[in-house]
């Protein structure tokens, strides 16, 4: 009897190896958003306005809605799509767009680190109340074309695993638990440690803010170069 993975496909494979094979395809992008300065520098600026706690955690719950909702939708979106072979070729394909655009990201990033001026939603976040922090929240996560790229990226790799409804629920929860927690851990350190860790948080900020846009623009082009070699791979042995 052949059991059913996410909403409308086939399991292939046993229940633990490819729950498995998801997480490890996805931690890596999740890794890169994590540590992306574009998630920490709000996280840390966010302990800096009026009611922190709050307004921080009103916007590490938009964050993880507008990290977790592009994931979501590929995934689904790619177990619906009806399958002529077992490969699934489309999929590789799909790898090889996704890894160009990040590859063409990296690359402009790099090109384009030096003398970037502060961007509009960094004034935004220093009045941002509860709601506002909420919505942006979700905005810097849906509308930064790096992070949404990596978040259909994963969902298409959970998708396109073939796990069972399960297996695909917590590989897509892992994910977006990974790809939220540097957001979370200045909200839990400024809960527990109080005023007396806005110093280091505020170190940790200035140094993103140096160096990280460099450290990223190589990650994003690894991480697409990645996606690119598998979906080259896949490609080439779907045709021979």
């Amino acid at each position: 009897m052949t059991s059913r993975g996410v909403p409308g496909h086939a399991r292939t494979g046993t229940g633990s190896a490819p729950g498995a094979m998801v997480i490890g395809e996805v931690l890596p992008m999740a890794v890169v958003i994590a540590v992306s300065p574009f998630t920490v520098i709000p996280a840390v600026f966010m302990q800096f306005t009026p009611r922190a706690k709050v307004t921080s955690g009103a916007f590490l719950a938009g964050w993880v809605i507008g990290v977790a909702v592009p994931a979501v939708l590929c995934a689904v979106l790619t177990s619906l799509v009806p399958l002529g072979e077992r490969d699934r070729p489309w999929t590789d394909w799909a790898r090889i767009v996704l890894g160009l655009c990040l590859v063409a990201l990296g690359v402009r990033q790099w090109l384009v680190r030096h003398g970037k001026p502060a961007p509009r939603w960094m004034r935004l976040l220093s009045e941002a109340g509860p709601g506002r922090a909420f919505r942006l929240g979700v905005l810097l996560a849906v509308a930064n074309p790096k992070i949404f790229l990596l978040s259909a990226a994963a969902g298409l790799a959970v998708g396109a695993a073939g796990s069972s409804a399960a297996g695909a629920g917590v590989g897509l929860a892992v994910f977006t638990a990974v790809a939220a927690s540097t957001v979370a851990l200045p909200v839990l350190l400024h809960t527990v440690g109080g005023p007396r860790v806005l110093g280091p948080l505020a170190r940790v900020k200035l140094w993103l803010e140096t160096h990280a846009a460099a450290v990223m623009a190589w990650v994003i082009v690894a991480i697409g170069v990645l996606l690119l070699a598998e979906g080259l791979a896949g490609a080439v042995q779907g045709v021979s």
